[in-house]
This record gives C-alpha cells, sequence and structure tokens, in this order.
C-alpha cells in the first residue's frame, strides 16, 4: 500500500459506494469516508471496506469538503466521488508519482464522465481535467455551498490516466441533478441580493449552447451532444426563473 489518503464524501450512494471503493482497497493506505447523514445502506456497504468513517451534516460544499480533507492521516490525497472509480493505469501513475517524489503539490486528473452507458467524448466532457490528487496542506476549497471553486499553491502537474465517472445512471438523473444544481443556484444568487436581468440569461443560455455544441463540438456525439448543449444553456435559464420566483416570494411577504 502506499502513504496516500482516498476520501470519499457520501450521502445516501448504496448504488455506487462498494464499487468506488473497491475500485482503491488494498491499494491506498487509507480510505477515509465522510458521510452527511445518510439514510440508507451506505455506511454499512462502506465499512466492508474502511473503518475510517466520519458522520458530519453538510453545511456548506466547500467547508465540508475541506473538514473532509483536514481529517485524513496521510500528507496526500485523492478525492473521489462516490460515482467516481480509479483505474488500474492512473493507481499506477499515482504510485510512480509518490514513490519517486515529486516538486509538484497536486495533480489535475482527466475523467471519462458517462450518461448511462455512453461515453460523452466532447462538448467539454472530456478530458475535462480535475484537481483530485494533492497534498492536503497546500489545498483548499472556498466555503461555498454551490460549486465550489478550489485553490492550490502552485506548481500543479498533470496525470495521463483517467477517473471513471458515472455522471448519471440514465436521463431521468440527468435532469433530475439539474433540477436540484439550478435551484442552489438560485438559493445563491437570491442569498447575494444579485441584480439579474432577463435579457442577459437568455444570451447567456444560448452562449452556453452554441460554445458547447459548436465551439467544443458537442455534434460529434450526436443526439446525446445535443441534450448535453441543451441542458449547458437550460441550466442558466431555469436557475433565473427559480430566482424570480425567490424575489417574488420574497415581495409577498413584505
Amino acid at each position: 500500500m502506499i502513504d496516500l489518503s482516498v476520501v470519499v464524501i457520501t450521502r445516501n450512494e448504496e448504488k455506487n459506494i462498494e464499487d468506488c471503493l473497491a475500485s482503491v482497497a488494498g491499494w491506498a493506505g487509507e480510505i477515509l469516508i465522510v458521510d452527511d447523514l445518510s439514510t440508507d445502506k451506505t455506511l454499512d456497504l462502506a465499512s466492508k471496506f474502511t473503518e475510517r468513517i466520519i458522520s458530519r451534516k453538510m453545511d456548506l460544499e466547500g467547508r465540508h469538503r475541506n473538514y473532509a480533507y483536514s481529517q485524513a492521516k496521510n500528507l496526500w490525497v485523492l478525492s473521489l466521488d462516490a460515482d467516481e472509480r480509479a483505474t488500474p493505469e492512473l493507481k499506477n501513475e499515482i504510485e510512480e508519482v509518490l514513490k519517486n517524489g515529486t516538486e509538484f503539490n497536486g495533480f489535475t486528473i482527466p475523467r471519462k464522465n458517462y450518461i448511462g452507458n455512453y461515453w460523452v467524448k466532447h462538448g467539454g466532457w472530456y478530458p475535462s481535467p480535475q484537481l483530485k490528487l494533492f497534498r492536503k496542506d497546500k489545498f483548499r476549497y472556498e466555503e461555498t455551498g454551490v460549486h465550489p471553486r478550489a485553490f492550490m499553491d502552485d506548481p500543479c502537474g498533470h496525470l495521463k490516466s483517467d477517473i471513471v465517472h458515472f455522471s448519471y445512471k440514465n436521463f431521468e438523473d440527468f435532469f433530475h441533478k439539474l433540477n436540484n444544481q439550478t435551484s442552489r443556484e438560485a438559493q445563491k444568487w437570491f442569498k447575494q441580493d444579485k441584480p439579474m436581468r432577463l435579457g442577459r440569461f437568455i444570451w447567456r443560455a444560448i452562449d452556453r449552447f452554441m460554445r458547447t455544441y459548436l465551439g467544443k463540438r458537442g455534434y460529434k456525439d450526436g443526439f446525446i451532444g445535443f441534450v448535453v448543449a441543451f441542458n449547458a444553456g437550460l441550466y442558466q435559464f431555469l436557475s433565473y426563473l427559480k430566482y424570480c420566483e425567490l424575489t417574488r416570494e420574497r415581495g409577498k411577504a413584505k
């Protein structure tokens, strides 16, 4: 085993957690689960792979992640989501990096993103490098609730091998997550009391669709590429509509 902590943040992931942990079991020196009060079998299944399980209610995603990484016993952390898998090629590459020593404080890792059984190769979905391997003392998230940005002290390296990411089980899951994400985005804007204009969001929706479908060649993924591009535009518009609902409700309450 190598001196590496794999940290997985969970919330009702009984359908994913076993395959995720099996992909790193017997390889990483530590597997750490930080669980957001799951009500399914997530913890029972995770306990087959590790004794290090911490229960903590998520407040802000960035703060929750920072807490999780701070609990790792090793200096180096590989952050995996429950719907991600470490490939054998990736594990070999990480092992070489850590055994030989490195000047870098962290590494981005390309991800193969799937909708169902389809690997989405275009539209900005691949290689879609993510900062997943890092020294915990050189890395942090901003403490916000929606899409927190990651910050790390330079320098940053780049690995060649992939993480496999089963992003969505099917289209129902795809649009269910879109609904949840846009609700959170609207809540963030509402709390920040940002001025929003309809024309701006119509333009942003069109721009995101065109950039994804044409600029990033999403059309090469056929119908799924069109759906991905449509989703990119719809995200902007739905977030705006939900923000408007929140502001109207606030006006009625006064």
